[in-house]
């Protein structure tokens, strides 16, 4: 803990954040590596002043230092017991940019994606080009010095980097640059230079020859013949040690050509494609990179990937090179030639079977390339992916060796794996001979730490012997920083010593790493230490999919390797609330590191039920975008209802959760008092005053329930056209009682379609519903009563194989994900399988050729927004696809995130301004800019609300829209379409 005159100084003197509190410091005690260190406090800088500040105050405390960018480091660098100063949130911006000469500056917690995204109109970008593009800081980026999948045409980041500004430990401002008008200390230059002099010899002698060389520092910047020497690229890969950057000047290259392609190499064995890499490199590519199977089995079960997959793995492939090339098209045909035919000169081919059967799928298609290429980027967290207990584990991973040594090198590594009882997933650059390997173990048993240490001492002596580099892209940290002086030998880690003590004498920023560093198997720094325990709850969900305690919710939050997928500022839609604040406490990596200590006691007794845990989740909005989107498959959806759930228990439900949970019941009651809800939002006293007693915003309308409202005896009134078949229509509760438009046009088109519609009953006068409402508010065993008396109602339609049709996606949805987990068995995921919204059911029947409606052409455009449900079950193409069928509509996706309702949270008076902001970051500025006869479509009713609140304007239901385009048709007398 901090002594209160270093809180009282911080507080005083830093403009940005200061976090003190454990939950704050706990979701900054790890990264994406196997360690973790609490550290003494946190500040959030908001300006190069605040960096120079929290330096100040923490040398005065004798604390150390360390700064961290998007904290996804791989082998702890970004831990330690001292302040962390994040630099993500503010110090994210590009001082200059300098087009013709391409050149920039940027602050270091500019994101990779997000400084391209702003270089790409000038035709130029960063290309560094690291799988953790949409989190990883520049910053970050330099203190790694990483390399990325194209390194072998652009280098490491230590080639396009040609500045840095920063202060030393000591609070002295540097400017390290090549030539004059730097601001370096003599004392220091002269000494650095002497020692480049002195070792020269040996670091020619002692520095592996590969490219992918990371490890240590950069003294062989420091020797004679190195001129111009440049200090800069001696931070670089310093991993903050040395001293704090606060500007970055960067090269740039001119964005690369369109027209690329890619082929993909199937080989039989791992050790022949590893055998193949040297011929391939050899035909000059931009990349290879490899999968193994192992990843390929893991991406088939991770829906994102799987369809991915079907479109160009062929057969049961043991790996697969991804070779491109990124030239000329007639470059790129004569290009592919040649690696056909280098295969077949190696042996391979297709139905050849055998050590023979292999062979290339040529990929031109630039989409299909983009998306093999975002797969291979997210192969460590695939690997991640693993269920199970043991999780493929990080400490030898980035060994180089040289290309002739690599099928030898893998084949004795996995020796030593078996050896010790564990198999190895091998994936990447196959170019470097960089191949990230993870052995298979369980860092919670003291055998399979201790098989940790025996495996990477047997790595590193094969590295050695290859004259290999031990660190090869993800650097050194904790885990092979106590290396160096078996791989570098005692005179380098001298050197190495030396430099650390010439920047920083008393070791305050990031000790411990490079240099003087503890044992990489030190359990005490590891998450999970010797005395590591986790609560033992009764869970509301069925969590056994996953091992541990809590019936599973233990392995389930454990998935959550800290990769920061959840952090990616655009495309997709995880985590929504996070691209708002830009606060670690509100992306998905946050809550589950906040879950995780929680439960294993080290936020105290009671974490879970802390008025903190309560705002730690109080902005997850269950959009369910991290169950699809997290590579590790992490549900923070899911996991807030549980903890609601478990809250509620405790210390039971407020009047606004019951208020939200028990709307299917009181809905009747609701369509008497319609008109006070009305009068409630003409009249701002009566919305304030609604606010005070019930947490509702006064700024948002209520919903208004109808007095025509949708019954079920509706359905069966009117008779279809043919016989398409029977459908079950299952209406929800939002739709029934607000928007009753909407089911009467789907059974319309449903009928004109010529389907028979009928509707599930049950005992009872209240209509069925899915139990989303009582979810929302932790109440699971409501939901699961809910859930029976809906499955009991639905069963005999699914068993009599009639299609259940859903209008709103969180909903139908629910039959789809939540009745798994509330009613595990076969029944439930029997109507999970037969469960579809009514754009799956009409895709679904187009594609066989029997939907027969007829529409008119309608002119005009549609903007589509999808509900953040229908985009998690990846059901979004189904959407396109059925608004292609209507003639003459020109529908195009809003890129979007979450619209920021997300059903009650857009409520919430306390959620409201970040619900807005969140539809502010594109979708409300997507409609507002549409033309006024453009069709708005969002099939979510609380995406609906959002839109007319934020823009006046009303959105359609995809049933409106085809109810539409088929009963102008009908009155014109057309044919079907």
């Amino acid at each position: 803990m901090l002594k209160e005159k270093t809180r009282s100084r911080l507080a005083r003197e830093i403009d940005g954040e200061v976090r003190l509190d454990a939950f704050s410091r706990g979701r900054y005690a790890t990264d994406a590596s196997i360690y973790q260190i609490m550290p003494a406090g946190v500040v959030i800088a908001k300006s190069t002043d605040d960096v120079a500040a929290a330096l100040d105050a923490s040398r005065e405390a004798g604390l150390p230092l360390t700064m961290r960018g998007g904290g996804t480091s791989q082998c702890g660098q970004t831990v330690n017991s001292g302040l962390i100063v994040d630099c993500s949130k503010h110090l994210n911006q590009i001082l200059e940019l300098d087009v013709e000469g391409r050149r920039a500056v940027v602050e270091p917690g500019i994101v990779l994606d997000d400084l391209n995204r702003q270089l790409k109109p000038h035709g130029l970008w960063f290309p560094v080009d690291v799988s953790t593009a949409s989190r990883a800081t520049i910053g970050g980026m330099v203190g790694n010095n990483s390399c990325g999948s194209h390194s072998l045409r652009y280098g490491t980041t230590r080639d396009n980097v040609e500045r840095i500004e920063g202060l030393l430990a000591d609070g002295t401002a540097f400017d390290f640059g090549p030539g004059s008008g730097n601001r370096v200390p003599e004392p220091l230059l002269r000494q650095m230079l002497d020692l480049g002099a002195r070792e020269a010899d040996e670091i020619e002698a002692r520095f592996p020859k590969v490219q992918r060389r990371v490890g240590g520092y950069n003294i062989d910047a420091l020797v004679p013949d190195a001129a111009p020497i440049n200090l800069a690229h001696l931070l670089i890969g310093s991993e903050g040690t040395l001293g704090l950057s606060t500007a970055i000047e960067i090269r740039l290259s001119p964005l690369p050509s369109k027209t690329r392609v890619l082929g993909v190499c199937h080989f039989p064995t791992f050790r022949a494609a590893m055998e193949a890499a040297k011929p391939l490199v050899g035909l000059g590519p931009t990349s290879v990179e490899l999968v193994d199977k192992t990843m390929i089995g893991l991406a088939r079960s991770i829906p994102i990937y799987a369809k991915t997959l079907e479109e160009f793995v062929r057969g049961q492939p043991a790996a697969m090179l991804f070779v491109e090339f990124a030239d000329t098209p007639p470059e790129n045909e004569e290009n592919m030639r040649r690696l056909a035919d280098t295969m077949a000169d190696l042996g391979y081919g297709f139905g050849k079977e055998g050590e023979q059967e292999g062979g290339v799928v040529e990929v031109w298609d630039m989409a299909l390339a983009a998306d093999i290429g975002e797969l291979r980027k997210a192969g460590l967290n695939i690997m991640m992916s693993m269920k199970e207990e043991g999780k493929p584990v990080s400490f030898v991973e980035d060994c180089a060796v040289p290309l002739e040594h690599l099928a030898d090198y893998t084949d004795r590594l996995t020796e030593v794996f078996h050896s010790h009882g564990t198999e190895g997933t091998w994936y990447a650059h196959a170019s470097e001979g960089c191949l990230h390997v993870r052995p298979v173990l369980n860092l919670k048993l003291d055998k399979d730490v201790r098989a940790m240490r025996e495996i990477a001492d047997a790595a590193f002596e094969m590295v050695r012997d290859y004259k290999g580099s031990h660190s090869g892209e993800h650097g050194d940290g904790i885990v092979r920083s106590e290396f160096h002086g078996k791989m570098f030998g005692p005179r380098i880690l001298a050197a190495f010593e030396e430099v650390k003590t010439a920047f920083d004498p008393d070791s305050r920023l990031n000790p411990g790493k490079i240099v003087h560093a503890p044992k990489m198997d030190d359990r005490s720094l590891m998450r999970y230490p010797p005395d590591y325990d986790f609560a033992d709850l009764e869970s509301g969900h069925d969590w056994s999919a996953w091992p541990g305690k809590g019936g599973g919710f233990q392995g389930a939050i454990e998935m959550c390797n800290n990769n920061g997928a959840c952090r990616k500022l655009q495309g997709g839609v995880m985590c929504p609330s996070y691209r708002v604040t830009r606060d670690e406490r509100d992306v998905t990596r946050g809550r589950a590191n906040t879950l995780r200590l929680a439960l294993s006691g080290r936020l105290g007794k009671d974490a879970l039920y802390s008025d903190e845990m309560a705002e730690t989740m109080k902005l997850c909005v269950s959009c369910k975008a991290c169950k699809r989107e997290c590579p590790t498959g992490v549900d923070m959806a899911k996991m807030k209802t549980e903890v609601l759930y478990q809250r509620g228990q405790k210390l039971g439900y407020g009047l606004r959760e019951r208020l939200i949970a028990e709307m299917p019941r009181y809905a009747r009651v609701a369509v008497a008092l319609r008109g006070l809800v009305a009068l409630r939002n003409k009249v701002p006293l009566l919305a304030a005053l609604g606010e005070r007693i019930t947490g509702l915003a006064r700024q948002r309308s209520l919903p208004g329930f109808r007095a025509d409202f949708f019954r079920d005896s509706e359905v069966g009134q009117a008779k279809g056209r043919g016989g398409a078949g029977k459908v079950v229509l299952f209406t929800d509760t939002f739709n029934r009682w607000m928007e009753p438009g909407i089911p009467r046009a789907a059974l319309r088109v449903l009928e004109r379609a010529g389907y028979e519609v009928i509707t599930a009953q049950s005992p009872g006068r209240r209509p069925l519903c899915c139990g989303r409402t009582y979810l929302a508010a932790g109440m699971i065993d409501r939901a699961r009563d809910e859930a029976r008396r809906t499955l009991t109602a639905l069963l005999p339609h699914v068993r009599a194989g009639t299609p259940i049709i859903g209008l709103e996606p969180s909903c139908l949805l629910t039959l789809r994900d939540e009745f798994l987990t509330l009613l595990p068995g076969a029944d439930a995921r029997a109507l999970s399988e037969n469960a579809m919204l009514f754009e799956e059911f009409i895709a679904r029947e187009a594609r066989a050729g029997r939907f027969d409606l007829p529409m008119t052409a309608s002119a005009g455009a549609a903007h589509v927004h999808g509900h953040c449900h229908q985009k998690a079950a990846g059901v979004m193409s189904d959407m396109d696809h059925s608004l292609g069928l209507v003639p003459g509509l020109e529908a195009a996706s809003i890129e979007s995130s979450c619209c920021g309702m997300a059903g009650a949270f857009g409520y919430g008076a306390e959620t409201y301004d970040v619900s807005v902001k969140m539809g502010e970051l594109s979708l409300l500025p997507a409609v507002r800019k549409a033309a006024p006869d453009d069709l708005i479509v969002a099939n979510g009713t609380s995406c609906r609300h959002q839109i007319a609140d934020g823009t006046g304007r009303r959105a359609l239901h995809i049933a409106e829209v085809f109810d539409r385009a088929s009963e102008n048709a009908l009155e014109r007398g057309q044919d079907s379409v």
